[in-house]
């Protein structure tokens, strides 16, 4: 039974550094101290109320009982979430929900299935919250097969397809549960949320199964996800540490797939997992994924690979999906395609390759704290050897007390105490004959007798004393010594026996955990490099737009869906954007090209009629840095208008000359002229230029 606190101890306190009886009891006592204070203080101002002659005493009127209600309850609530609904434990690597199933179908367990609706049923005993979530969180154990052993539609983790329903379906513990999760004798148990029923704290689990398991849940405040392991890795890795040598563990995903490890550390916190699906080549024009990288399913693959089709990443004829068993998604490629370069496409844009972020918080001493998996498997390992030896303690107190009681039965029969009893009259005189023909041979037993013991001896029937076999009791009490004498041995040699229970458990139950995970280097693939260009960009230079595969518009270049288009609008003005559907770059546009990933070579020529100062200049430019979706403006003043503008692949190749026309209505004697460029220096963007003449120019021509 939990200890009582009273409330100046549950307000000293941090929830966390309480069981969750414990809180629930504090913070009972709590409010009904609260509501009798509060009870108290109404009484007390409406006695003030009375005499007084009304509220007009100058006083702060007291606190309203549920207010004081509202300073904790948040800190509460997420106490509440992180100990009793979203992380697991250290101990046995279980959430409470999973617990409570579990300690379910241990009490129901008889070899048989039971169906999921009555575990369902029997485990709200334990878990007020509702069918739905420890339907649920049966599944997910019953999918994973190491504890639970299912029978019936329990969905697919391949297709993300859900269980039938709990009627329908049903549920044992597997052998590995049996062996490993349960002992009523090493349990430390709790009254259930009701007081009706016992169950456990934790469970004496015997293995590492939050790493086998893997665990993912959000609290308030804080988030666990620990990856899944491989069964014969955390045997390895538990004998490993048992013998002082180094080890590491690496995840195992059910759903196999690649794996790049070198960015994990250790599961912590800010690590990171590259996964990949396995994708084979069939044939010259056939794909087929065969492994899937984890959170992923089948329907969520397929979508990504057809959203990316749609967009133009990669270029697909069709997908058929034929997953049952095991994952297989043919995705049938058009002719001309490359089939090594549209499995890189696969991985950089689509579901193919993932990246999950670990981080490993489990509860150690109504504490969420954050550990790395090998500090998790050291912990547990820990406590696996602390619980054999528990064990074996438990052993030994049994063995030596079937041994007193066989040697009491022994001396009793063999030397005929009984007979001291048939002329008692007391039931006190019956048990002072016993003790003292007992007496003799005291001095060969290894503790004193008790008046249980006597009580006891009483209690054999004639029927066993007649039919006693000398014989048979010394080979009985001969193999109890051999056992207390075995049992010893392993107390002294306590690292040895745990070694040996490790491989005698994997030697169990390992064969069926194979690894499924592949770890490999996983190289970062440029998305630029393997993106595909199959898509046409067009542009509406009056209107002022660009887009893909506009067949009624001006055809311009091929290219991807992630280029970059480059417009010099007649205004004076430039913009960079992502090539889309539709953009809108600035009316009248001069020139659209695509903008090369590592920087513009180009050489641009410009002449263009300043609004404010009215006069004409020229300038020799490259762009330079540009970021997109920024308008650019290239001369002083709005409202100027680019009179000549031309692009050049190398310096040498700019024009060297330009014949200048000007408007028929200025003053100047003279209307045309040639102007000479060979002087002008290659400068930025924004310069200015050089003046080419005051007077309003009608056109620019190449001289």
């Amino acid at each position: 039974m939990p200890r009582r606190k009273n409330q100046d101890d549950h307000q000293s306190n941090l929830p966390f550094a309480q069981t969750p009886a414990e809180r629930a009891l504090a913070r009972a006592e709590q409010e009904a101290a609260e509501a009798a204070a509060a009870a108290k203080a109404h009484e007390e101002t409406a006695h003030n109320d009375g005499v007084g002659g009304g509220s007009g005493g100058g006083g702060t009127p007291p606190e309203a009982p549920i207010a004081r209600h509202y300073k904790k309850w948040f800190l509460e609530y997420a106490s509440y979430v992180i100990l009793d609904r979203a992380v697991p434990h250290l101990d046995d690597g279980l959430k409470p929900v999973q617990r409570r199933i579990l300690h379910t179908l241990w009490e129901v367990d008889d070899g048989r299935f039971h169906k999921v609706a009555n575990i369902v049923g029997a485990t709200m005993r334990y878990h007020p919250h509702g069918d739905a979530s420890i339907g649920a969180a049966l599944v997910g154990i019953a999918q994973r097969g190491l504890l639970i052993e299912p029978q019936g539609n329990f969905g697919n983790i391949y297709t993300g397809d859900d269980a039938a329903a709990p009627r329908y379906i049903e549920a044992r513990l597997t052998p590995f549960a049996r062996d490993v999760v349960f002992n009523p004798k090493t349990t430390t148990w709790q009254l259930s949320y009701d007081g009706r029923n016992r169950e456990p704290v934790t469970l004496p689990v015997k293995f590492p199964l939050v790493l086998a398991e893997g665990a993912e849940g959000i609290a308030v405040g804080l988030s666990t996800k620990i990856l899944p392991h491989n069964f014969n890795d955390l045997c390895h890795a538990a004998i490993n540490h048992l013998q002082g040598k180094r080890f590491r563990i690496f995840p195992d995903f059910p759903t196999g797939g690649i794996a790049d490890f070198s960015e994990y550390d250790d599961g912590q916190r800010g690590g990171k997992v590259k996964v990949r699906a396995r994708i084979e080549q069939r044939s010259k024009y056939l794909l087929a994924i065969t492994e899937l990288p984890w959170g992923a399913t089948t329907t969520s693959l397929i979508d990504s690979i057809l959203a990316a089709n749609t967009k133009g990443r990669i270029k697909i004829k069709h997908i058929d999906d034929n997953t049952a068993e095991a994952v297989e998604i043919l995705v049938h490629l058009p002719q001309g395609a490359d089939p090594d370069q549209v499995t890189q496409q696969l991985y950089v844009f689509t579901d193919c390759q993932t990246s999950i972020s670990p981080a490993a918080c489990v509860i150690e001493n109504d504490k969420p704290v954050f550990l790395g998996v090998s500090e998790i498997l050291r912990r547990t390992t820990d406590r696996t050897v602390a619980l054999l030896k528990l064990e074996l303690e438990i052993q030994l107190g049994e063995l030596e007390q079937q041994w007193h009681w066989d040697s009491l039965e022994r001396i009793f029969i063999e030397e005929r105490i009984y007979r001291r009893i048939e002329k008692s009259q007391t039931w006190e005189s019956v048990l002072e004959e016993i003790r003292t023909g007992l007496q003799p041979f005291v001095k060969n037993l290894r503790r004193e007798v008790t008046d249980e013991d006597i009580v006891r001896l009483t209690e054999i029937r004639i029927k066993r004393i007649s039919a006693y076999n000398r014989f048979k009791a010394d080979e009985q009490i001969k193999k109890i010594e051999d056992e207390i004498k075995q049992v010893k041995h392993h107390l002294k040699h306590l690292v040895a026996y745990a070694v040996a229970w490790f491989e005698k458990l994997q030697e169990k139950h390992g064969k069926k955990h194979k690894r499924r995970t592949q770890y490999d280097e996983i190289e970062q693939i440029s998305a630029a490099s393997v993106v595909a260009a199959n898509q046409r960009l067009y542009v509406n230079r009056e209107e002022g737009f660009i887009g893909l595969n506009w067949r009624q518009h001006e055809f311009v270049v091929e290219c991807s869906v992630l280029d970059d288009a480059l417009c010099f609008m007649a205004d004076g003005s430039m913009k960079v954007a992502r090539v889309a559907d539709k953009v809108f770059m600035g009316r009248d546009i001069l020139h659209v090209a695509l903008l090369p990933k590592d920087g513009d070579p180009y050489f641009y020529t410009m002449v263009y009629q300043d609004k404010e100062s009215g006069k004409a200049f020229a300038k020799r430019f490259q762009i330079g840095g540009v970021t997109r979706e920024k308008l650019y403006p290239l001369v002083p003043s709005e409202g100027s208008k680019v009179l000549f503008f031309d692009v050049a692949k190398a310096e040498a190749s700019m024009p060297k000359k330009l014949t200048i026309y000007l408007s028929g209505r200025c003053s100047a004697r003279v209307k045309e002229f040639e102007f000479d460029l060979s002087e002008l220096t290659v400068s930025s963007r924004g310069a200015k230029g050089v003046t080419v003449t005051k007077y309003p120019v009608r056109t620019v021509k190449r001289a």
